[in-house]
């Protein structure tokens, strides 16, 4: 087995989980001609999995279901998804080939934002959790993303976390100035710089790494409290205002 990301548009991953025969499962193609050229090189889908509605994560659908007739799409009960053949939420649990999944309801960037674990520990989370960093809410308010943000934490710590940006190095940015004193976020910086520089993914990053240096799980450390605080020149009222603050703050955040 292997872990592809098929880059998309200007940031984007489109995650390819291979088994040993070339069978695939694609994650968020947002734009089918990754795809179509990774299956000129022998990969083939077995099915898509989408984690939420916007564009950039399900556009190449109706593609690759024309390719692919059969194709299975799964996909969270969302009208705005049109070509999903499995409507999944919270609680799912499927078999795709070889590999079991469930499904975990995320909200926060959208409404109907979901997750897929499985597959000997991979994580697709979406635009719910980024390396050092978390989506923006569109949709959702801060205590969902909050409640969703610890619902994914809560996962094994080697759980490969496969997020559907490269924004390692624009999160870490913002997480130094949050947190400079951490030791981890400074290394973790360091290692996504030499991965850039190298032309490699900073991704997956792995749920303990996460742990140690994203702000957005760690909002009840004294040093991510301590500079909401200031920012907020007053003690903040709750964890939910302390989160809610942090996603302002990198909202209008320029490195």
């Amino acid at each position: 087995m292997r872990l592809t990301a098929l880059t998309a548009f200007e940031d984007n991953y489109i995650w390819a989980l291979v088994d040993d025969e070339g069978n695939a499962v694609i994650v968020d193609p947002g734009d089918a001609a990754p795809v179509l050229a990774a299956s000129d090189l022998g990969l083939w889908p077995a099915g898509v999995l989408l984690t939420h509605h916007h564009p950039d994560h399900c556009g190449g659908v109706a593609a690759l279901r024309e390719r692919w007739p059969t194709l299975p799409v799964f996909a969270p009960d969302d009208p705005r998804i049109p070509h999903a053949t499995e409507r999944v939420g919270e609680g799912s649990r499927f078999q795709l080939n070889s590999w079991d999944f469930s499904v975990l309801a995320v909200p926060g960037h959208t409404l109907s934002h979901i997750a897929f674990h499985g597959a000997a520990g991979h994580l697709f989370c979406g635009d719910t959790l980024f390396s050092m960093g978390c989506g923006r809410l569109f949709e959702g308010t801060p205590a969902q993303m909050l409640g969703s943000l610890e619902r994914l934490a809560a996962l094994p710590g080697d759980t490969a976390v496969c997020c559907g940006h490269e924004y390692t190095l624009a999160n870490a940015a913002f997480a130094r100035a949050v947190d400079p004193a951490n030791d981890a976020l400074r290394r973790r910086t360091e290692e996504a710089q030499a991965m850039r520089n190298a032309g490699r993914p900073t991704l997956p990053s792995t749920l303990a790494t996460e742990l140690a240096t994203n702000p957005f799980l760690r909002v009840d450390a004294p040093a991510i409290h301590a500079a909401v605080a200031t920012r907020l020149d007053r003690e903040p009222a709750d964890r939910v205002e302390t989160f809610a603050e942090l996603r302002r703050w990198k909202d209008g955040f320029r490195a």
